[in-house]
């Protein structure tokens, strides 16, 4: 299914740790037509994270149930975990003229920039290797294990910059940030 928006898909994504998911939430708030494209996962929420605002957690049978039922835009399995954006929701706001933000990794970019229509997709690059690493070990959000799963994969997922319309490199996120807007800004310029 092809899917025709009035809205733009916008699409961030970026190495574990690049600071996408606190750009996306500054994009939220310094722009009223953005909203945030909700995932269904199979992980165990993190402390703090509410059902149906931070994600739509499911159980791998019902992910599975949802993927037989054509029910979702992308997903994928990540580190052992399901995650996948529903084509409902996303309809819904596009349809209503609001552009739908994505964080999201080069997977489901991939898929959403094959099944869409106005997709704006925005790869972020950390300064280097050695500050990502630092970024993600001052998070002290994973164990040493998943430290260095992330750090394998950060090469990969880099690796898929170049399928990307824009590439940030986000070395001060104050700048980083205006970098963005003013990208969406333009692209919704193009889009009338």
């Amino acid at each position: 299914m092809t899917i025709k928006n009035k809205g733009l898909i916008i699409i961030l994504s970026s190495p574990s740790g690049t600071g996408k998911s606190s750009l996306a939430k500054a994009l939220l708030k310094i722009d009223n037509n953005l909203r945030l494209s909700i995932s269904a996962t199979t992980r165990k929420p993190r402390l703090g994270e509410v059902e149906g605002i931070n994600y739509y957690f499911k159980t791998k049978l019902e992910f599975e149930e949802l993927v037989k039922q054509n029910k979702f835009l992308e997903y994928a399995k990540i580190y052992d975990n399901y995650y996948g954006t529903p084509k409902e929701y996303v309809e819904m706001l596009l349809n209503q003229g609001l552009d739908v933000l994505f964080d999201i990794d080069w997977q489901g970019a991939k898929s959403i920039k094959k099944n869409a229509t106005n997709v704006v997709a925005i790869f972020i690059l950390p300064p280097s290797i050695e500050i990502l690493e630092q970024r993600l070990r001052n998070r002290a959000t994973d164990n040493e294990e998943a430290i260095k799963l992330r750090m394998q994969s950060a090469q990969n997922e880099m690796s898929h910059a170049n399928e990307y319309d824009y590439v940030i490199t986000n070395d001060d996120f104050d700048q980083t940030l205006k970098k963005i807007h003013e990208i969406i800004v333009a692209e919704r310029e193009k889009a009338f």
